[in-house]
């Protein structure tokens, strides 16, 4: 038998409540969570030039993404870049890429940029507005991010016909208030920073998580929530990989409910390594 298989039999849940993977149905909506999908949403609905979420690794930003984009109207046309890189040129073939649009090997800047606005006014013309989502926004470089705003220069009269959303690591924000790019901070529009959990969050998330999997919502007792928290600084992922081997650990040894023992265990096996997450382990 699989090891989610172990836990999830013995506990009677459906599915493995702690996965690594983004997954929006699993969403938990924390005070913290609902104000930076509010500004996402109100970037959009607003016509942002620029709209910029930030956070740790592992704080939600990419499940807050999907669960906007699952939102959207039909009448907004979407691209989404994740780790984009590259020099003058090369972001704006990742645009076009993300957006479906044709071009050539031999095309030069010029007739890129020629391709995109063409494309931004038939969009707007039939009524539709262009969405470009960057996830890991961190890795752009300043002229990378210098170019984006040039980008949002394609305008028609008082309306914006492209609008941009940037996610990504504390980094961003720095980058962002670089004085080499203040005029590109001054065309955001919405920012907003992604704290870690509180002590309290955690204990909701953790019940929100196992209930939505199947279970009762009281798997962990008060202590073994204080050690997750400690241990995992509030970061999602990281209560997300405690949490996963606590359960683990607790069902081989036929307990009942997961205690500040089993997350102790878990601990002095080496097998939660948060420090390396924080280096960006996996996506969240």
């Amino acid at each position: 038998m699989s090891m989610s298989g172990l836990y999830s039999d013995y506990f009677g849940l459906r599915e493995r409540p702690f996965k690594l993977l983004p997954d929006p149905d699993f969403l938990f909506w924390s005070k913290i969570h609902k104000r930076a999908y509010a500004v996402m949403e109100y970037g959009i609905l607003s016509s942002a030039p620029i709209t910029v979420v930030t956070g740790e690794v592992g704080a939600g930003k990419t499940t807050l993404l999907q669960r906007l984009l699952r939102s959207i109207d039909d009448m907004v046309t979407i691209g989404l870049i994740s780790n984009a890189q590259g020099g003058r040129g090369e972001l704006l073939k990742w645009v076009l890429n993300a957006l479906s649009v044709p071009s050539e090997p031999t095309d030069d800047y010029v007739e890129l940029f020629q391709r995109l606005q063409d494309f931004l006014v038939s969009e707007y013309a039939e009524g539709r507005r262009v969405i470009i989502i960057i996830d890991e926004a961190q890795n752009l470089s300043s002229e990378g991010l210098e170019e984006l705003r040039m980008l949002t220069n394609i305008n028609s009269n008082k309306d914006e016909v492209l609008q941009l959303v940037l996610v990504g690591q504390p980094q961003l924000r720095k980058m962002i208030m670089h004085p080499d790019l203040q005029q590109f901070a001054q065309r955001v529009s919405a920012f907003y920073h992604i704290p870690a959990m509180d002590r309290e969050t955690v204990g909701e998330y953790v019940a929100h998580r196992m209930k939505h999997a199947g279970g009762t919502g009281t798997e962990f007792t008060d202590q073994s929530l204080d050690r997750i928290y400690q241990a995992s600084e509030g970061v999602p992922r990281l209560v997300n990989k405690l949490c996963d081997f606590a359960l683990l650990y607790t069902a081989t040894e036929n307990r009942q409910v997961v205690t500040a023992s089993a997350v102790d265990e878990v601990l002095s096996d080496g097998i939660f390594i948060g420090n390396f997450d924080q280096m960006g382990e996996a996506a969240e």
